[in-house]
């Protein structure tokens, strides 16, 4: 038995803590080795929180020797030069020490004249530039070309890759896709929490992205390698849970990554021995309870049709057709008009999001579980 399930709850909520606390994509996984080794860069699209970071985390820890990866996110950058800030950071903080390209990536970074300072809370070296715009897009090309010059091969995760769309640099993505559609010792992966941006910048013709990478859609989890999952995180922490309570958590949960692992997590804790379905009925309870204040709040940010819609939609788990007037009379949402103008505001807000079943049908969904619930109950 591992000590590290010993010494802590096996059920990650956020980061990535290794492979032995990682439920499965071992299709995806393989997928996007096979892509890089042969040279081809993927974008991952999916809903949020669904496992997308933790997948691209394990897909980094798995490479094949003489390869390296780099991870960034993005999310919090506001312009190029924030790009270039943590991308530099990142070839500071992934290349071991010890390895043969770690010298040559220092000298590199030294050579482009950044701010070298430390994280106050881990130490690591961070990097930031006082450059004119001028100089940050040349050093963002000096750094991939840099990259590129290596004997090790590169794989760059790029996460939160739709930040790019507001950075206030006019055709960021065109800029970036020029310099990078030529590499051939660097690859990437593409990935970000807004689905519909993300398959606006990789599937529209008109972007300059438009097929240049394989795509990987990234589902749930199947059901039943979820349950075995939880059975023997259970296990190794010498602990019991039934198969059909492992499958009540699921429903409950809708398989949703975050949410089950959040779920399973606090039973997990609260847990001496068995895990029973009072038990995580009333730690799902309790959940909710914590949850509400937040919940309120999306009142009081929404517009009373904007909320309203919410409300149903949550109600109904989920809507194909939001504006047929069954749905709308139901509810009590106005007119059709209003409810498209507060549809396209609520997926903005990432309140909801649409996808299509296998049938190529068109239908939309809360994004939080925990706020469907409990919406079921007001």
């Amino acid at each position: 038995m591992s000590d590290k399930l010993l010494l802590q709850n096996p059920f990650v909520v956020s980061g990535y803590r290794g492979d032995e606390y990682f439920c499965d994509r071992a299709k995806e996984t393989a997928q996007l080795i096979d892509n890089m080794t042969n040279g081809n860069s993927t974008t991952i699209i999916s809903i949020r929180r669904i496992g997308k970071t933790g997948l691209i985390r394990h897909v980094l820890e798995q490479l094949p020797e003489n390869w390296q990866g780099i991870y960034i996110d993005i999310l919090e950058t506001e312009n190029l030069s924030g790009f270039l800030n943590l991308l530099a950071t990142s070839i500071l903080t992934s290349v071991p020490e010890k390895s043969s390209i770690w010298k040559k990536s220092m000298d590199f970074v030294k050579s482009l004249r950044p701010v070298i300072g430390f994280d106050p809370l881990t130490g690591a070296p961070q990097a930031s530039f006082d450059i004119t715009d001028e100089y940050v897009a040349q050093n963002i090309d000096a750094t991939l070309k840099f990259l590129e010059t290596l004997e090790t091969r590169i794989v760059i995760a790029i996460d939160e890759f739709q930040q790019i769309l507001s950075y206030p640099e006019k055709n960021t993505d065109a800029w970036l896709r020029t310099r990078i559609q030529q590499m051939k010792n660097v690859v990437f992966i593409f990935s970000g929490s807004q689905q519909h941006l993300m398959a606006e910048l990789f599937s529209l013709p008109k972007r300059p992205f438009y097929r240049s990478t394989q795509i990987i859609k990234l589902d749930k989890i199947d059901q039943q390698t979820y349950c075995d999952f939880i059975l023997s995180m259970f296990e190794k922490g010498d602990k019991i849970i039934a198969p059909e309570t492992a499958h009540e958590i699921l429903d409950w949960t809708n398989t949703h990554t975050f949410y089950v692992q959040s779920l399973c997590s606090r039973v997990f804790s609260s847990t001496d021995k068995t895990a029973t379905s009072e038990q995580w009925k009333q730690q799902a309870s309790d959940l909710i309870q914590e949850q509400e204040i937040i919940f309120w709040g999306y009142r009081n940010i929404l517009t009373r049709p904007q909320w309203n819609l919410l409300k149903a939609i949550a109600h109904e788990k989920t809507v194909y057709l939001p504006t047929a007037h069954k749905f709308i009379d139901k509810f009590h949402l106005g007119s059709s008009a209003t409810v498209l103008r507060s549809l396209k505001s609520l997926v903005k807000y990432e309140m909801i999001y649409y996808d299509f079943d296998a049938k190529g049908k068109k239908y939309y969904c809360v994004y939080d579980v925990f706020f469907q619930k409990w919406s079921e109950g007001k």
